[in-house]
């Protein structure tokens, strides 16, 4: 089958200016590792322009392989407890309003790096107390006290993707269940129910139209505050293939839709990812929330 085109309204301009080549020599500097780079994210260029990242901690060796992730998969080595530290004072010398923490899988982990997490949140709030805290975990293998862990170092926003459509799991995502997803965003309901929860999915991976929406109903139903709809695209010919490119109306139409179930604010078009101007993102909801 030959490769879908990519359309001309994806487009990803290319500018390294000094806000993006600082932010690069910082995190080189402090021997850390951003999901911007690893991911190969597109929007790489215009966040760290505008001097917004999303750090990775427990290293950029993930246990899992997933075949949308351009992450590398395999058996971790990396293990820093000074991490922590190093992410708080690369987030107060940016200058950040709204930090981002993410990390690889780790399965090898008791507690799938939780700790790591909660040190990392608290080391930022030392450093940076006017600095809003979003982290994006991944499932910790539906382990509620690991949530627990991360919710109670408080974070202003936890974030968890459900990636696809339940049916998609097993070729997209054969070591994650789609139910652990849902538990942890609603266990951590349950843990602070004034926590902004937030979770996202690609499209054009082979789900219908009729199976995203299940998904946004489901998400709803666990109280997920915010969500990201985003266009899945590529990272090499070892990946899943794009089966479809959305275009930007049927974007708008999603995001319509998922703001009559209730979601608190949505983002959705082609380059929209998890941590996409999640500085932006966040206040709206907060304000939809408060309202609400």
């Amino acid at each position: 089958m030959p490769t879908r085109k990519i359309p001309e309204w994806i487009k990803v301009r290319v500018s390294e200016g000094e806000n993006y080549k600082e932010l690069k020599q910082l995190v080189h500097d402090q021997r850390l590792h951003t999901v911007c780079e690893e991911a190969h994210c597109p929007n790489i260029y215009d966040c760290w322009n505008r001097r917004t990242a999303t750090f990775m901690i427990l290293g950029a060796v993930c246990t899992r392989a997933c075949r949308f992730c351009a992450v590398t998969s395999g058996r971790p080595t990396e293990f820093d407890i000074t991490e922590p530290l190093r992410v708080a004072e690369s987030v107060a010398r940016l200058g950040l309003r709204h930090a981002v923490i993410t990390s690889v899988d780790r399965d090898d982990l008791r507690d799938g790096g939780a700790e790591i997490f909660a040190r990392t949140i608290r080391a930022i709030r030392r450093r940076s107390p006017d600095t809003s805290v979003e982290v994006l975990t991944p499932d910790f293998q539906g382990d509620h006290d690991a949530v627990r862990t991360v919710v109670e170092a408080g974070p202003d926003i936890f974030n968890h993707n459900t990636e696809t459509v339940p049916r998609l799991y097993a070729r997209i995502r054969p070591k994650a269940v789609y139910a652990n997803s849902l538990g942890i965003l609603r266990h951590v309901k349950q843990l602070r129910p004034d926590l902004v929860t937030k979770s996202g999915v690609m499209v054009g991976l082979g789900e219908t139209r009729d199976e995203l929406l299940q998904v946004f109903r489901n998400m709803r139903e666990h109280r997920v505050d915010v969500l990201t709809v985003g266009q899945y695209l590529r990272p090499s010919k070892k990946h899943a293939e794009v089966l479809r490119y959305y275009p930007p109306a049927e974007f708008d139409e999603l995001k319509s839709e998922a703001l009559q179930m209730g979601f608190a604010h949505v983002e959705a078009g082609a380059l929209v990812r998890s941590s996409y101007h999640a500085d932006e993102q966040i206040p709206a909801g907060r304000q939809r929330l408060l309202a609400g």
